[in-house]
Order: structure tokens, then sequence, then C-alpha cells
């Protein structure tokens, strides 16, 4: 009887149809594409990450040794020796920023001329020999990405770079630099910078000793040899000198306090190199492609950092 009852013609049969072939591709296809995207998803918060975390949080640098590369970390606390901007002194503000990157605070995270003259150059030699970095593509780089070499790697630098210049304000990506950047073997962030090799707290620094903390940038374990020799090297004086012109002209300082920190010397220096018309001369700068409207202006950096001493 109950057998009679499974097969009777009065039992409803499953039955495909078109609509229910349908509806379950589009299932199907719903599902393929919510995984798609969460995919995509991940990929992009992986590799593009938000940089506005930077508005509330700090970068903490963990030096690993002279053989293992730097890991940087993200702290909801302040951490220690942390200076903030208003603590650097204006010498040492307009070194870096003459230095490193003339256009920080007229640019959109990228200087476009830099760039374009950068892979003109790397295209000619077939390697990556200049890398146009501005300030904030340094920053993005050195708490966002790794440190290869690789146009990928670039192109998300140079994204990223477009983005923290659009949600974090310029003085704090400017704060945020001054705090990672590398001033020598395993001394990171401009406080330590300034103790190490002047003894002093950052909003002391005088235009000399932020001339020679700018000159490190490029490569701060190489140019050191200048303090360990206790006396500047030829490229040292030179570059000191270059950047205390540039300064000059940017109006961070005067033509009188360039004239004297040229013929000063720093406190690790044991004596002053001679004098020449190179490295200490008072002639006018001669016209160049940075003095254009663009140039940095003491309103900059007005109310942001130290007196000079």
């Amino acid at each position: 009887m109950v057998l009679l009852e499974l097969v009777s013609p009065t039992t409803k049969r499953f039955q495909i149809t078109f609509g229910k072939v349908a509806l379950f591709i589009a299932l199907l296809g719903i599902g393929a594409g919510c995984g798609i995207g969460y995919l995509a998803y991940r990929f992009v918060t992986r590799e593009f990450p938000d940089v506005a975390v930077l508005n509330s949080r700090f970068p903490v640098v963990h030096y690993q040794g002279p053989k293992l590369p730097v890991k940087t970390t993200l702290s909801h606390s302040r951490p220690p020796g942390w200076v903030s901007i208003r603590d650097v002194s204006k010498a040492a503000l307009g070194a870096v920023v003459v230095s490193e990157d003339w256009a920080f605070f007229s640019h959109d995270g990228y200087d476009a001329k830099q760039l374009k003259e950068a892979i003109q150059e790397d295209l000619s030699e077939r390697k990556f020999s200049r890398g146009a970095s501005t300030i904030t593509m340094q920053v993005v780089k050195n708490v966002f990405l790794s440190q290869e070499k690789t146009l990928y790697r670039k192109g998300k630098e140079f994204i990223l770079a477009i983005r923290l210049t659009g949600v974090v304000p310029k003085r704090k990506v400017l704060e945020v630099y001054f705090n990672i950047a590398e001033w020598g073997e395993g001394i990171f962030g401009i406080g330590r910078a300034s103790q190490f090799y002047f003894g002093k707290p950052a909003s002391e620094l005088n235009p000399r000793e932020g001339a020679f903390l700018a000159m490190l940038l490029p490569s701060p374990k190489k140019y050191s040899q200048s303090f360990r020799d206790r006396n500047l090297t030829k490229y040292a004086s030179k570059t000191v000198s270059d950047i205390l012109d540039k300064m000059a002209q940017a109006h961070y300082i005067t033509e009188e306090e360039r004239d004297t920190a040229k013929k000063s010397r720093m406190s690790f220096e044991q004596s002053l190199p001679a004098a020449s018309e190179n490295n200490l001369g008072t002639e006018p700068l001669p016209d160049s492609e940075e003095s254009d409207p663009e140039t940095p202006r003491e309103l900059d950096l007005e109310g942001v950092g130290g007196e000079n001493t």
C-alpha cells in the first residue's frame, strides 16, 4: 500500500523548465560575482591600504640590524622620541624641503617634471637609476610598501601618494617623514639624529646643521663619513653649501644667515674647510628651474618650525 502511494500518479514530480534553469544560472552568476568581488576587495585593500590612517596613527620603525630590512608598524599611541613638526627648527625644515622635494607644498603627491625626467633617464639606461620620489612618495613607500624596485611597486607608490595628499594634511605628511627618515646606521627620526650628531633637540638646529642633515638623506650610511672623520668631505662641503644657497633662494633664511652659516662650523668639525668661490661665495644664484613661482616660501612653514638658533 505504501509502495503504491509512492508511485501514485498524483505524486508531484520535479520538472526541469527554462525558468528554473535561468534562475539557477542567475544564482550561480551572483555567487561567482560576489566571490570575485570579495577577492578583488581583498586584493585592493592589501595592495592599496588606507593611507588615511596616518591622521590618527603613528608609524614606528623597527631597526633589525645592518643586514635586515627595517620593519614599520602603526601604533595608536605616540611612540617615544616622536617629534612634532612644531618642534623642528625652521632651518632644518627648510633644508630638507629644498633638498628633497622643492615643490612639496604645491604638488599633488608627485612632481610631474621630475617624474618625466626620471622615466626618460631610466629608459635610456635601462635600469632604475633615478627615483624622482617626493617626500610624500617616500612616506608611502616606507610606511605601506616594500622596498623592492619594480614598476608595479612604483605604480602603487604613485597612486597612494596622490591619495595621501588628498586625505592627510601636508604638515602631517612632513611630520611623519621627519620621524621615519633614516639619518645614519640605526638612526631613525629627526629627534635621534639631532641628539646623535649635535647633542641638542631638533628645535635648536641652526641652518648649517639642518643643511648637513639634509645632505645625509640620499645615503645616510655613506655620507655620514664626514661625521666619523670629524670633518666634511669635499662632496659634503659642496652639498651643504648648495643647500644653504637654496634655503636663501627660497627665503627660509636670509642671505646674511646663509653667509654666516657657510663661515661657521658644526660642533663635530675639527677645522673649517678652506674657503672657495664654490662653497663660500656670496654671488647671486644663476637662474634655474627652481626659481619659479612654485618655490617654497617662509609662509609655507609659518608657525610650524621652532626658532633658528
